[in-house]
Parts: structure tokens; C-alpha cells; sequence
């Protein structure tokens, strides 16, 4: 099923799918927090969001094959300007504590993306930090 290449936007839905299936568990609230970054953050701009069901079942697919999340990453990074790869690290930390929960699956699969995107850790600590201040609740 690789077709070779993606847009960068459905390499920002593959991610975050890859994040959000993780751990088994695609949840409702996960679903709703992708189509809001998709309708409303600055890097979707252009994008029709009528396309994020396809794009996520096409990384369902791929990841369903042998060796498709190495694919899924070698896609997104492909298609990814390098301008763009610590944004999209900050998206799928945002994805991954969309549920309230942050699994140890989810955990080890922002690591994989942040080695693979070649993220410093600080700065990657910098934005792990920034999206734990976003996502606190009121006592």
C-alpha cells in the first residue's frame, strides 16, 4: 500500500494517529483533539479536513503491515520540511495526553519520533513542558 510519498499534512494525520493508536485504545476525545488541531492550529492552514478519515485509514493500513510503523515514519519524515519537525513533535505530544492518560506506549513512541526527527532533548523537553502546562486542570 506505500504509495511512495504523502503531503505533509496527512504526515502531521499520520503521526498523530500514531500516537493516539499506540496503546490500543483510539478514544473519542483522542478523534475530537485531531479534527480541532486539524479545523484550527496554523500548520493545517489549507488543508481540507474532510481528507482526515482517508489519510488515517491509509496509516491504519501501513501500520498493519510488516514493518509499517517504520514506514509511516520514513513517510511523514519525508514528507515533513525539517522547519516543521518540532512542531510536529508538539503535536503529537499534545495527541498523546489528549485522553488525560499518558501510557508507557505512548511514552516510548514519542521518543521513537523525537530520535527519529532528530529533536534535541532539551528542546524536546521544552515542548514536553509547554504541553504539560497546556493540558492542567483546575484543582
Amino acid at each position: 500500500m506505500n504509495s511512495g510519498s504523502i503531503s505533509p499534512h496527512s504526515a502531521l494525520v499520520y503521526l498523530l494517529v500514531v500516537i493516539a493508536a499506540v496503546d490500543r485504545d483510539l478514544s473519542d476525545t483522542e478523534l475530537e483533539r485531531m479534527g480541532i488541531m486539524a479545523r484550527y492550529l496554523p500548520v493545517f492552514e489549507g488543508y481540507n479536513v474532510s481528507h482526515m478519515p482517508s489519510a488515517a485509514q491509509e496509516c491504519a493500513a501501513l501500520l498493519g503491515e510488516e514493518g509499517g510503523l517504520d514506514t509511516v515514519l520514513d513517510l511523514a519524515q519525508g514528507a515533513l520540511p525539517h522547519s516543521i519537525l518540532e512542531t510536529a513533535y508538539a503535536l503529537c505530544c499534545d495527541m498523546a495526553v489528549a485522553d488525560g492518560d499518558l501510557s508507557q506506549e505512548e511514552l516510548r513512541m514519542l521518543e521513537i519520533i523525537r530520535h527519529r526527527f532528530g529533536i534535541e532533548r532539551l528542546i524536546a523537553a521544552a515542548i514536553e513542558r509547554g504541553t504539560a502546562v497546556r493540558h492542567r486542570l483546575l484543582d
